[in-house]
């Protein structure tokens, strides 16, 4: 709807890395409905680092490639600086990052495709949904697209 504020969210690490390892899959899409500006992307130190280290040592992307996307997620996302520090998700401490970017930017959801997160449902007043909601709340219908 013109004129409406653009939800702000949180992506979780798992939706960048699908994202950039499948430039034409359904994660892919998120990646660009952010790039494209219909929504507004938080993202904060932690979670670039954690992308960075995943990109690095499970999926051997080059450094210069690397360096790139990271400095295209800087671009295309507001950067929340983090204070909050919380310690919900015990199984996997990594996914609490995404959590304190998401209270301390103020984000109106968090989207994922870990259970870690989405068996929270929420953090707080934030919801926690999935990938394909979040395609379907901006009306994505799923279709291969181009980097």
């Amino acid at each position: 709807m013109p004129g409406a504020p653009l939800l702000n969210v949180v992506l979780d690490t798992n939706i960048y890395i699908a994202a950039f390892n499948h430039p034409r899959g359904r994660n892919a899409q998120l990646w660009t409905a952010a790039r494209t500006g219909r929504y507004r992307l938080l993202v904060s130190v932690p979670i670039i680092q954690e992308i960075a280290d995943v990109l690095r040592s499970h999926f051997a992307w080059p450094e210069p490639d690397r360096q790139r996307r990271i400095r295209l997620i800087a671009q295309v996302a507001d950067v929340v600086i983090t204070k909050t520090t919380l310690n919900v998700v015990a199984a996997d401490p990594d996914d609490n990052r995404i959590l304190e970017c998401a209270v301390d930017g103020k984000a109106d959801l968090v989207v994922s495709n870990d259970h870690h997160l989405l068996d929270l449902k929420m953090c707080g007043h934030i919801p926690i949904i999935a990938g394909p909601d979040l395609r379907r709340t901006l009306g994505l219908s799923w279709r291969i697209n181009s980097p």
